[in-house]
């Protein structure tokens, strides 16, 4: 479905992505999981181009795109393909829940009566449909990040990009999000999460990719990261974690 290939990305001399190759399939929920600073968050911000890669190729359906002459216009195209779910929830104080949902589907041009629609449908799925004219100051932290998955699952993508969806949130909240994304999940959406939760991680996705210092040090399915670790690394960051519950 989509393949990344050879992706480089450099702050200054701050190498962040050194060159890595990998493939979402069609209903993956692939996890991402890491110590900070590997690059998990700019490699997902570079695939929705929010940040533009040094080098690489982004392959969508057998259609190519250079990550460095990429246009505009093939960018507005890729991020219709793709929802993208934010750390802080980036909701606008001034609309309400239903109209921050809607804003994105009538820059698409989508008449106003439908927009209206898909977003009344996506909030109903996260569990908002009482919800729907409060702004966001009326919510807890956690019903903000659903309107924030709702507002990536309204224009109905292939494929939702999570970057660390519950870091914000106070533990109690936490896990209102993470039973949203496993229904997700559960409904065959195609995932990548860069997370902390490694239950999640455990739990849910059916593949793990481990970064560090900018390059992936494994790619393998969740049974197999979890149980039988290939890699010392990857022993030693699970043996500090888990008995915490969170990386």
């Amino acid at each position: 479905m989509i393949e990344v290939i050879n992706i480089k990305k450099s702050f200054n001399t701050n190498h962040i992505l050194n060159g890595l190759n990998f493939r979402i399939d069609k209903g993956d929920v692939l996890t991402i999981i890491g110590p900070s600073g590997a690059g998990k968050t700019t490699l997902l911000r570079c695939i929705d181009f929010l940040e533009r890669a040094d080098e690489g190729t982004l392959i969508i359906d057998n259609e190519n795109y250079d990550f460095t002459t990429v246009s505009k216009k093939q960018i507005y195209a890729i991020r219709r393909r793709i929802g993208f779910v934010f750390q802080s929830y980036n909701l606008f104080n001034n609309r309400t829940a239903l109209g921050n949902v809607m804003e994105g589907l009538i820059a698409r041009k989508i008449p106003k009566a439908e927009a209206r629609r898909l977003a009344k449908e996506a909030l109903d799925k996260v569990g908002l449909s009482d919800r729907y004219d409060y702004y966001p100051s009326q919510l807890s932290g956690g019903q903000q990040q659903r309107v924030g998955i709702a507002r990536a699952l309204a224009p109905k993508p292939d494929l939702i990009l999570f970057d660390e969806p519950t870091s914000a949130l106070d533990p109690e909240l936490i896990g209102e999000v993470l039973t949203v994304m496993k229904l997700l999940a559960g409904e065959g959406a195609t995932m990548v999460v860069v997370t902390h939760e490694l239950s999640f991680a455990r739990d849910v996705a059916n593949r793990i990719i481990f970064m560090e210092k900018g390059l992936i040090i494994e790619d393998t399915s969740s049974k197999q990261f979890f149980e039988n670790p290939r890699h010392e690394r990857i022993r030693q960051f699970l043996s500090k974690t888990e008995g915490a519950g969170r990386s």
